[in-house]
């Protein structure tokens, strides 16, 4: 099974893993560690999937599993408001201060990001495709932790990268105007540059966006300024990564994200 094991400074009792799509039993085109239940696939199959991973990661208690529609919404596991036993609530993104419990988002090019305090005491895990970004998931997540965003460190998972992320005009325009600062304006427009037309648009008004650059923008508005990761591509590599606008139906990965 290839996990990813994200590289960064987090404190000894924060657990990380990313999976990829290899090291399962599902059959094409989910092949095959596809841990999502919701994509056609068999759900014995991506039964069978969680247990392997729960097996290989000895995970602590399942996953906070999370019905993601490109929104902004943030769960706790774990608090006053606890979730029962069994349900997937609709969210994009799940924090949680209590030991063993885990924080989990699905993704297929969307940006998984992965947030962990100096003191290994809080995490957080989201979705963060172009459209949360946009409406501001990153600022609705640093908001959940007790910490200061200066004590908060970001890991930025695999995803589409810029050379294979063609958006229309209405893209760059709606990130544009979710900053009324011209400074902030700027930055957002080094993320988008002309399409040539590569992935077969023909019109010639399309863009190519960095959603990981994008991430880094939002993250540092909001205060936070150890970043870390962003180095992957889910289009480009098929061999490791499960990619939704490459493949259409296909599976999802897992990042996961616990104080132990």
């Amino acid at each position: 099974m290839d996990i990813i094991i994200p590289n960064w400074p987090v404190p000894n009792n924060i657990s990380v893993a990313i999976t990829t799509r290899s090291g399962g039993c599902s059959a094409s085109p989910w092949d095959s560690l596809n841990l999502a239940f919701h994509v056609g696939d068999n759900p014995k199959s991506v039964k069978q999937n969680w247990q392997s991973v729960s097996e290989q990661l000895n995970l602590p208690s399942t996953p906070q599993l999370l019905s993601q529609v490109h929104g902004i919404d943030i769960v706790e596991v774990g608090g006053r408001k606890e979730i029962a036993n069994g349900i997937i609530p609709t969210a994009d993104g799940c924090y949680t201060k209590i030991p063993g419990h885990i924080c989990t988002v699905m993704t297929a090019d969307c940006l998984p990001i992965l947030f962990c305090n100096a003191e290994g005491t809080e995490v957080a895990a989201i979705h963060a495709g172009w459209r949360g970004l946009a409406a501001g998931i990153v600022s609705n997540a640093v908001k959940q932790f007790c910490s200061p965003a200066t004590d908060l460190m970001a890991y930025l998972g695999p995803a589409i990268s810029p050379r294979n992320f063609e958006v229309g005009p209405e893209v760059r325009q709606t990130f544009l105007s979710s900053s009324f600062h011209e400074h902030v304006q700027h930055k957002i427009n080094t993320c988008f540059t002309k399409s040539d037309s590569e992935h077969g648009n023909s019109k010639g008004d399309h863009w190519i966006a960095d959603l990981y650059g994008l991430a880094r923008i939002a993250l540092n508005q909001t205060g936070v300024s150890q970043i870390y990761g962003g180095d992957f591509c889910t289009y480009a590599d098929a061999e490791r990564f499960y990619s939704y606008r490459r493949d259409g139906q296909t599976g999802r990965m897992a990042s996961l994200i616990w104080i132990s």
